[in-house]
């Protein structure tokens, strides 16, 4: 297996794990994903959340929405740098009212991971809500 395949699938992997943490609610979890400095820029009003603690504490104000809402990345591709351990990941995003299975809100992202020894960390994540 290359290099790119491999970090394709232990990417997509981790991608799947972290949208079942979102839908868990488990922010222990979710802190297993993320690199200390991970940087999210939310789709609507392009807020910026810097951190590791400072975006487990916006998860933690979503759990606690009611009703909640359970956003979910979809995975459309996955390009793995030839030169460095670096990778950008590209797919849809879904926000779907909890009970109701209604999509709520949806869009775009690119999420860049690094990888850290062995685990693929995500580094940072841009959202552009387009629904």
């Amino acid at each position: 297996m290359t290099f790119a395949s491999e970090a394709e699938l232990q990417i997509r992997l981790r991608r799947a794990a972290f949208n079942r943490a979102l839908a868990e609610a488990d922010l222990s979890f979710i802190g297993q994903f993320l690199a200390p400095d991970a940087i999210l820029v939310t789709g609507t009003d392009s807020a910026v959340i810097a951190g590791r603690k400072a975006q487990l504490a916006a998860w933690k104000r979503e759990f606690g929405a009611t009703p909640r809402t359970i956003y979910t990345r979809i995975t459309q591709s996955v390009i793995a740098s030839p030169v460095e351990p670096i990778a950008m990941e590209h797919g849809h995003w879904q926000g779907i009212a909890d009970g109701s299975g209604i999509e709520i809100a949806g869009g775009t992202y690119a999420a860049k991971w690094r990888r850290y020894d062995r685990a693929w960390l995500l580094v940072a994540e841009i959202f552009v809500t387009l629904a």
